[in-house]
């Protein structure tokens, strides 16, 4: 079947939650702006330090909270964590607001579709062959624990005059399963023939609910059956 929604959107307000937490009629355009744009700052300016996703939350008007999430957040502190300050001011006198920033490390960077996508697309940038940098990404990301993946390449694959697209899959990926823990990224890679696409679909385990309604997190399918 075809693919016409985005797997976290699918799932959105069951298994995920919003990554931004906030709720405002009359500030909601300005506000969507400002995120993206506190989103696209962090990741032009930490490209090295692997930041997986950034949680924004909005407890007043003149304030912002933000939890970013890295593989290394020794980049984004610096040395006594100057780095960090210095951002935070920067954000301060852009957006005129009290910003307030946490890090929290990623304990499993391989099992991150965004982070699987941006290594892919390095990789194609350092002109490993797609076919090859896809397999290798694929295989050590099963070796540490995900039960199924999904790659799909799309451009000038290795300077080709026609553009086509090139996947591969392993495991199971359950698209269509609201409880299925699906983690989705996409990245691009900027080669000389042009831009190439990567996306990644990342099955987990399975997201059981209690009674109460509060989630106990993925588990793995075996462990569901029994």
């Amino acid at each position: 079947m075809g693919q016409k929604i985005h797997p976290y959107g699918l799932r959105l307000g069951i298994t995920k939650k919003w990554k931004s937490d906030w709720f405002s009629e009359k500030k909601a355009p300005e506000y969507v702006k400002e995120d993206y744009e506190i989103r696209r700052l962090i990741k032009e300016r930490y490209r090295g330090a692997g930041i997986a996703k950034v949680s924004i939350e909005r407890p007043t008007e003149q304030s912002v909270s933000l939890v970013i999430y890295a593989a290394r957040p020794g980049i984004i502190i610096g040395k006594g964590g100057q780095e960090i300050d210095s951002f935070q001011r920067e954000l301060e006198s852009k957006f005129k607001r009290k910003v307030k920033i946490s890090i929290k490390e990623i304990d499993s960077p391989d099992l991150e579709a965004v982070l699987v996508s941006e290594d892919i697309a390095a990789r194609l940038m350092n002109r490993i062959p797609a076919a090859r940098a896809m397999k290798e990404v694929m295989q050590r990301v099963m070796t540490h624990g995900a039960r199924g993946v999904k790659i799909r390449c799309s451009g000038r694959i290795g300077g080709a005059e026609i553009a086509r697209s090139m996947e591969v899959k392993t495991g199971r990926v359950p698209l269509q399963t609201i409880r299925a823990d699906i983690d989705y990224g996409q990245a691009e890679a900027l080669t000389k023939y042009g831009l190439i696409g990567i996306k990644v679909w990342l099955y987990r385990g399975d997201i059981y609910r209690k009674r109460g309604g509060e989630a106990r997190g993925a588990v793995s399918s075996q462990a569901a059956k029994v």
